[in-house]
């Protein structure tokens, strides 16, 4: 199993400005901010790091705390561009701001698995806005997203509408993950490629309680059952949690065994603009034909 490092380059509508001292400094098209981030260990660059507004985080481990925003950054959030995609973001009680900017060097690994597929079909799972589905759909996937969320899939719809891409073969499901994947399971399906960003800890509609650790291998397990050897990825990636790359990986690379091509596991960074230094933010793992 090969270890491999993605990184996140700066675009035209992102990028990490500066980090250190546990926090970084982002731009998010015309407005920067501040938000924690323990892995920035090192001093920053700078000390001069005006913001539009900065994450204060609560007491808990789970992501609690409040934004200090300046007036001008509009409470309804404010439209982004990635190659043809076009989402809003906005400043969210999770901290985050809607969509994930480190994933984008993973939305080109993927579009360049599907590259040539023909009619490719992919599922994302714990889809949240979107952004991931229309990456693909822009390069010509039929996509199944899957959230459990109506909030997220409302904003995900959105998005497309936002995107242009509103009469795209998207299907739409406000679903729990684990249920909706056995079931497809069950009927047979496949697909020729998988996106899985599972949380720590989530609810599904119904009440459904989502665990990471203890769901993940069941979970892995189904979508290997949802591939087959003309497929083309699975896409797996971690964020917050007390694992590690190899662990993944090695949990992927065992139910991917029988299947012909490569599993890799690393680390997903993102480039910081000020001294080139690579701030890690995730851990994933992935299996493709290629």
């Amino acid at each position: 199993m090969n270890l491999v490092t993605l990184t996140g380059e700066p675009w035209a509508d992102y990028g990490l400005v500066d980090s250190g001292h546990g926090r970084k400094l982002e731009r998010y098209g015309r407005f920067r901010f501040i938000r924690p981030e323990p892995q920035a260990m090192w001093a920053p660059a700078s000390d001069d790091w005006r913001a539009d507004g900065e994450f204060i985080p609560g007491a808990d481990e789970d992501g609690g705390g409040r934004w200090q925003l300046s007036g001008d950054v509009p409470q309804g959030g404010w439209p982004l561009s990635w190659r043809e995609v076009r989402f809003n973001a906005s400043n969210t009680p999770f901290r985050h701001l809607g969509f994930f900017p480190d994933m984008a060097p993973v939305w080109d690994w993927m579009r360049g698995r599907i590259d040539g597929a023909g009619d490719p079909e992919c599922l994302n799972l714990f889809g949240y806005t979107g952004v991931g589905t229309l990456a693909l759909s822009a390069a010509g996937a039929r996509m199944v997203h899957v959230d459990a969320s109506k909030k997220s899939v409302e904003a995900a719809r959105g998005n497309a509408v936002l995107s242009s891409m509103g009469d795209r073969p998207v299907r739409w499901l406000v679903e729990d993950a684990g249920k909706f994947v056995a079931r497809e399971v069950r009927r047979n399906r496949r697909y020729d490629g998988i996106i899985l960003d599972p949380p720590k800890w989530g609810r599904g509609p119904n009440g459904e309680v989502w665990k990471l650790d203890e769901g993940l291998p069941g979970l892995v397990a189904d979508c290997r059952r949802l591939l087959d050897a003309d497929s083309r990825f699975l896409f797996l990636t971690v964020y917050a949690v007390r694992m590690s790359a190899l662990a993944i990986g090695e949990l992927v690379r065992q139910h991917f065994a029988d299947l012909p091509g490569t599993v890799e596991a690393g680390e997903l960074t993102v480039r910081e603009e000020a001294r080139g230094l690579m701030l890690p933010t995730a851990i994933f793992a992935r299996w493709s034909r290629t």
